[in-house]
């Protein structure tokens, strides 16, 4: 039961890296009120020496050309929603609740099929890394989830 505590908490660590993130890029968006999102699209673009006439580049800057202060507050709001669920997720492994182990296990299921259907459009690292880490973490969660079952007083 040790090790599936310690990889237990190692995926809290991870799911409070992620809640960080999204709380970090709701900051982000919400310092971008009252200015002008595609410029700051652009700019982006350029600092990442991404190429602005190739497809995604260009979908992003379109995208915020259509931003406004409306909805950059509820992308924000999105984000502090999101980021509280993965904060309350990485405690609850921390701590050892049963609903946390659920919880991860299935929004982690979640996203295997898309991931699956990623890879199958075309191969790169970043979905090869996403998929594997997913897997693990389902697997880690399954394998607690079963220790705790068969850990049970009965």
């Amino acid at each position: 039961m040790k090790a599936a505590l310690t990889s237990v908490r190692l995926v809290a660590i991870f799911e409070a890296f992620k809640g960080l993130v999204v709380i970090l890029a709701g900051f982000g968006l919400l310092s971008m009120i009252h200015a002008d999102a595609e410029q700051v699209a652009e700019r982006l673009v350029h600092h990442l020496h991404l190429d602005a006439a190739r497809h995604y580049p260009r979908i992003f800057i379109e995208a915020a050309r259509q931003l406004n202060d409306v909805h950059l507050w509820w992308l924000a709001l999105a984000a502090a929603i999101y980021a509280s669920i993965r904060f309350a997720e990485a405690a609850g492994l921390w701590f050892e609740k049963a609903w946390a182990e659920w919880l991860a296990a299935i929004s982690g299921a979640i996203y295997l099929p898309f991931e699956i259907y990623e890879l199958s459009r075309g191969f790169t690292w970043l979905r090869l890394t996403t998929f594997i880490g997913n897997v693990l973490v389902v697997a880690v969660m399954i394998y607690a989830l079963r220790a705790r079952r068969f850990d049970a007083p009965r």
